[in-house]
């Protein structure tokens, strides 16, 4: 999936561009078939001298490439090397002998800083580099006032209680009018599924061209053709969102991947779900494969993977056993994970159970307390696992490798706050598998995670930067809702529809230095209301969604609760359970989209069973003691033709997020190519949308 090959793969990467420029098909007459890492030419007798030039096709970052060219007899007659460094567009040319006529092979012995990312980030056709998308990224969300407003400026819980009502508010006439004409499946189809460059939106008719009158002659699915400035709308969301298809091949160096990870054995897939064995199949050939680049790339050799909240310690386990044989340092802070995780190791033939000797008479007569159930940090455990457990101590040894080094685990419970590893490395100094060779070596580590929540991912690529022996991270995060927020409230005049909530004010309100963003790109940047990039809570939740995976019973199932708890929400303010919303002159007292709820707290309803779904009484009996069924229905009654223009605005909602996720995947990889420490860093998917919507890897490499 990466630079797995990278000499190999460069004569490949050289041949794309300069087979392709005649000049140089006319220069390079009276070829041989090339060798591995090697280029055959004859010195071009006009100019004197053998220059190979090319143009970058798809290539970023700094790359070196020394170029030595031999005589006849092997002799090294002329040396030169690229420009550095390599950028999109730009050209180059390898310098070469001065004698005419001299034949010579360009022997490409000598690569600096290992090939970089051709695409460090997963885009698509619609620009040329990265520094363009960012660019229009930024512009995007910060100029889009729909965007705005669909990602963080309203929420659902305020859709039956504001006025004018959001629907109206958000929403141009001509897309109501068309949602009014479709069914809500079709319209999630146009949002997540409709090719939009198909021939039935190109052509004559094409975005860039056609005019509302124009598409209004047209048909879509029995029913007038989307609005123009929805499709733009779309197709704009669409090109500013990551590429998260799992290709399965290496996209810096356009090479697909020959082998499939591994089906992990039965006895190490141990308490692991479907969901959960396509993510360690996956990531732990990832990572396999990562750590054998960087020990081939570099005089580095990773000794150490750091999992970065462990929690039951799938990953490490898979990663730790053969044929990997990794060491792995789990870092948990909850003791009962790692105890958890400890006796997973001996079902998975990881750890031998302890052999327990007990007296038969005396265990016959009675003392049976050997059996009996203890507990440890509030779950039950057999005391011959707690033995067990004990006996481990903080390490799991695995068989030996061929070479003679064993594989291991070593747990240890710490509470990560920051990327200061320092007291780990330590640790991990002071163990038995920091001894190689019979002496002690310093650790090389490369700190990983899998779904690390929030700011966990903020610290583990800072690990790269503040901790010398950290190497390389690769980190997969999830959970955007829980990740802090560094600028505090946004200062910037949006008109916002949305009221006050005291909750998000406070919590908006922290500046926390490790929150979003760390780049100092989005930090600072600078626009028409403002300076700084800021999502607040409910954008970062919204992107938590997978729309895309979506079935129709699913969506069902998100309309009707959504629909239900706004219901209930006007039920509340009939009733003075919360107060009128505020902010109702378009703006609330700061300027800015902060709340959800009206005045006061949120409430919160809270997880309920699938039965309380199955109707809106259902829903609210027992909650509102002084109404009756009657009112209950009279108000679904009232309402019940919102259901669909929620439904809308939900769908929008999500889809426009995928927008949101982009941004803090973006913000992480600028903030590593910001380092000075760090030599190259991309973002790519690693496992599949469908099974694993948080797919995105973001991968760390120190100089």
């Amino acid at each position: 999936m990466f630079r797995t090959s990278i000499l190999s793969a460069l004569p490949l990467f050289l041949s794309t561009f300069l087979t392709s420029l005649p000049t140089l098909q006319a220069l390079l007459s009276n070829l041989e078939p090339p060798q591995d890492n090697v280029i055959c030419g004859k010195v071009n007798p006009t100019a004197r001298t053998c220059i190979v030039s090319g143009h970058v096709l798809r290539s970023e970052g700094a790359m070196t490439i020394t170029v030595n060219v031999k005589d006849s007899d092997g002799n090294v007659i002329g040396t030169g090397s690229s420009p550095y460094p390599l950028t999109l567009g730009a050209d180059y040319n390898y310098p070469g002998p001065s004698v005419t006529g001299d034949a010579f092979a360009c022997d490409m012995n000598s690569i600096l800083n290992m090939m970089p990312v051709p695409r460090p980030l997963p885009l698509g056709q619609d620009f040329a580099d990265t520094e363009h998308y960012v660019e229009s990224l930024l512009s995007f969300i910060t100029s889009s006032e729909l965007f705005a407003k669909l990602c963080g400026g309203i929420h659902i819980l305020d859709f039956l209680t504001k006025q004018p009502d959001l629907y109206s508010a958000v929403l141009l006439p001509e897309w109501r009018e068309w949602f009014q004409i479709h069914e809500v499946s079709d319209i999630l189809d146009l949002f997540m599924r409709e090719d939009l460059s198909a021939a039935k939106f190109v052509g004559p008719l094409s975005l860039e061209s056609h005019t509302q009158e124009h598409s209004s002659n047209l048909e879509w699915r029995g029913g007038p053709y989307p609005p123009s400035s929805l499709l733009d709308y779309i197709q704009n969301n669409l090109k500013h969102t990551i590429d998260q298809d799992f290709k399965g091949h290496d996209p810096r160096n356009g090479t697909s991947s020959t082998t499939k990870p591994s089906p992990l054995p039965r006895h190490v897939a141990v308490g692991m779900k479907p969901k959960k064995v396509h993510e360690v199949e996956n990531f732990v050939k990832y990572i396999d494969d990562l750590v054998a680049d960087i020990d081939k790339s570099s005089s580095q050799i990773i000794t150490h993977v750091v999992d970065f909240g462990s929690g039951q310690n799938y990953l490490g386990r898979a990663l730790a056993s053969p044929p990997h044989n990794q060491r792995i340092i789990a870092l948990e802070s909850k003791q009962h994970n790692i105890t958890g995780a400890k006796i997973m190791d001996i079902t998975a033939k990881l750890a031998e159970k302890e052999k327990i000797m007990r007296n038969k008479k005396q265990f016959r007569a009675g003392s049976r307390s050997a059996d009996s159930p203890q507990s440890m940090n509030g779950k039950m455990y057999s005391e011959d696992a707690l033995c067990l457990v004990n006996s481990l101590g903080q390490s799991s040894a695995l068989p030996p490798k061929v070479n003679g080094e064993n594989g291991n685990i070593q747990y240890i419970e710490t509470c990560i706050e920051n990327g200061d590893l320092s007291s780990v490395i330590d640790q991990i100094h002071a163990m038995p598998s920091s001894q190689i060779n019979g002496t002690t070596s310093d650790p090389q580590v490369m700190v990983i995670s899998l779904h690390s929540c929030g700011n966990l991912l903020h610290h583990g690529l800072r690990s790269l930067t503040l901790n010398p022996s950290v190497k390389a991270v690769a980190m997969v995060g999830c959970c955007y809702n829980v990740v802090t927020e560094r600028l505090g409230p946004p200062t910037y005049k949006l008109p916002s529809l949305r009221s006050s909530n005291l909750r998000l004010e406070q919590a908006s309100a922290a500046y926390d230095r490790h929150g979003f963003p760390m780049s100092e790109r989005l930090a600072t940047y600078n626009y028409q209301h403002g300076e700084g990039i800021r999502l607040n809570i409910t954008a970062r939740m919204m992107a938590c969604q997978a729309p895309q995976n979506w079935t129709a019973k699913d969506c069902e199932s998100f309309f009707t609760r959504h629909f239900y708890r706004a219901l209930l929400q006007r039920i509340f303010l009939d009733r003075g359970v919360v107060e009128k919303p505020t902010g109702a002159g378009g703006e609330t007292a700061s300027g800015s989209p902060r709340g959800w709820t009206g005045a006061g707290p949120a409430l919160t309803i809270g997880s309920l069973r699938k039965a309380c779904y199955t109707s809106f009484i259902a829903y609210v009996r027992d909650r509102m003691g002084d109404l009756t069924d009657e009112d209950f229905l009279r108000y679904e009654e009232q309402y019940k033709e919102k259901k669909k223009e929620l439904s809308i605005i939900w769908s929008l909602m999500a889809f426009s997020a995928g927008v949101v996720e982009s941004t803090i995947v973006v913000d992480r990889w600028l903030w590593l190519k910001e380092q000075d420490e760090v030599r190259d860093c991309w973002v790519e998917a690693v496992f599949d949308y469908k099974q694993s919507p948080r797919n995105l890897v973001v991968v760390g490499i120190r100089k």
